[in-house]
């Protein structure tokens, strides 16, 4: 990304922020017609470059006698039909004194009724904002050139949603996932070509940063085809994430079948064996499941954890979802490694049924609503077939990392690609021969797994390389972990305890 448009960004955040600072509206109600102004700029944008050349191109045509232009003739181009009355340029020149709210709404609710797939989706409540907070935004966001060159528009888009989930805590990590991380997951991944699925879809990160992956490794000239490579799935509990979600796809000129609906419960795409890839960061340690509505499902082959926690319904959840040959790349807690019982039942069958293929360990800080490492898990069904089969990847990537400011961290580019190039080079995909690094990278085979109770715990296997200590934040894990495990264990005690007290009072 140019400095040009780092400084556009944060001129354009500043702004943004100062008016949402002195607005009575809650961060959730003040984001959506944010985005929404955005995306009405970028469409705006969009379409009248199209018109250009389709103007041009007549100009240019031998024939007396043409059709007129139809929206149609914009969708062809996957541009957006803006109708008169609707462009950014129209909004931003009203006269003074004009019901501004009403404008917008008006323009939203036009573009709607245009362009079929965004039906339902826009935000139509810029009325709860004061008019010269709109006239404000308008004139804020009128500082994106036209000519702003590539992607700009869906990196300022991505970039206002990370700043959101910032400002809103624990919140905003429900809908956007930090690029860094995604950008891993894809190349871990390698979605080339076929069907994708994320049942905890968020902001719609994980398939944008899919089709930009697609063109990174497209040879030139073929770039323009790699949204007709994949088809998109995606499902979100909210319908206000929803609609952020099909707006983030229609920025960045894709589309997609986003469905709302709770993963736990409904699996509106019917997921069953569907999918080559699914990605997800869905919630960690969910309690309050009602395991009675999904004790048949046949997504969870390997059974429910009698643990009162949800990481293992969605590790097979996206485990269920996959073909044969399919991949599957997602966020989880570290604690889902390591935990016992009928969690750690479920990973050892998972294990020996040899899916397993490579565990990340992420360092702090790297996500907006988890301070805490977490655990990036692949799985790949295809693995049966290779000489990887009886084999797991363990990469500790805690100590790699970009610090942003004090509390976050993220990924270079440069670093992301290092990591990844391990994954290749233990596929054979890559040009240098595997080898294990010690503090970094080691391949276990199964044996060793076992031996080890089932552990998928990076750190582990890796070790610490020579002269490394080790950190507060491992530590603090590392006793979280054992408290958890010394409570399930006294509870068990406490039922045996209560089921000896009653068989032994049956024997008097």
């Amino acid at each position: 990304m140019s400095s040009d448009t780092k400084q556009l960004e944060s001129r354009l955040w500043e702004a943004a922020d100062h008016l949402r600072a002195n607005s009575a509206l809650r961060l959730n109600e003040f984001a959506e017609p944010v985005l929404g102004l955005i995306f009405l700029k970028f469409a705006d944008v969009k379409f009248i470059a199209a018109k250009k050349d389709l103007e041009a191109e007549r100009a240019k045509a031998t024939s007396k006698r043409q059709r007129p232009i139809t929206p149609e003739d914009y969708h062809s181009r996957g541009v957006l039909y803006i109708p008169e009355g609707a462009h950014y340029s129209h909004l931003i020149t009203l006269p003074e004194g004009t019901n501004m709210g009403k404008a917008v709404n008006d323009a939203m609710k036009t573009i709607e009724g245009e362009n079929k797939e965004l039906a339902g989706i826009l935000p139509k409540n810029y009325n709860l904002l004061e008019n010269s907070a709109i006239i404000s935004l308008l004139k804020n966001f009128n500082q994106i050139p036209d000519t702003i060159e590539g992607d700009a528009f869906g990196l300022i888009y991505e970039y206002f949603l990370g700043k959101f989930a910032i400002a809103d805590g624990s919140g905003g990590g429900e809908f956007f996932t930090p690029t860094s991380i995604v950008k891993l997951i894809v190349e871990i991944l390698e979605p080339f070509k076929g069907y994708i699925y994320d049942p905890a879809c968020g902001s719609g990160g994980m398939f944008v940063q899919s089709v930009e992956f697609i063109k990174r490794h497209f040879e030139k000239g073929k770039k323009l085809k790699a949204a007709r490579e994949v088809s998109i799935y995606g499902q979100e509990k909210t319908d206000q994430t929803v609609r952020i979600a099909k707006m983030n796809l229609a920025i960045h000129g894709l589309s997609g079948d986003i469905k709302q609906g709770n993963t736990y419960y409904e699996d509106l795409h019917r997921s069953l064996g569907k999918f080559d890839f699914a990605m997800a960061n869905p919630p960690f340690n969910v309690n309050g499941i009602d395991k009675e509505r999904i004790k048949d499902d046949p997504r969870f082959p390997h059974g429910l954890p009698r643990t009162d926690n949800g990481n293992f319904l969605w590790i097979q959840i996206f485990l269920s979802a996959l073909k044969n040959t399919g991949r599957a790349g997602f966020v989880m807690a570290n604690s889902a490694s390591d935990a016992g019982h009928s969690e750690k039942d479920i990973r050892a069958k998972m294990i020996d049924d040899g899916v397993v293929d490579v565990m990340v360990a992420v360092g702090s800080n790297m996500f907006y609503n988890v301070t805490l490492p977490v655990t990036l898990w692949f799985l790949d069904k295809g693995k049966k077939k290779t000489d990887r089969k009886d084999k797991i990847l363990f990469i500790d990537a805690r100590n790699i990392y970009h610090q942003i400011d004090r509390a976050h961290r993220d990924w270079t580019e440069e670093q992301i690609q290092q990591i990844a190039d391990i994954v290749r080079s233990y596929r054979g995909e890559g040009i240098k021969k595997y080898t294990d690094i010690k503090g970094l990278c080691k391949v276990a085979a199964l044996e060793e797994v076992r031996a080890a109770g089932y552990s998928l715990n990076s750190g582990r296997y890796v070790g610490a390389a020579d002269n490394e200590n080790v950190s507060d934040v491992d530590f603090e894990t590392t006793v979280r972990g054992i408290n958890t495990e010394l409570e399930k264990l006294t509870e068990e005690a406490h039922g045996l305890e209560n089921k000896i007290s009653k068989n032994f009072g049956k024997l008097f």
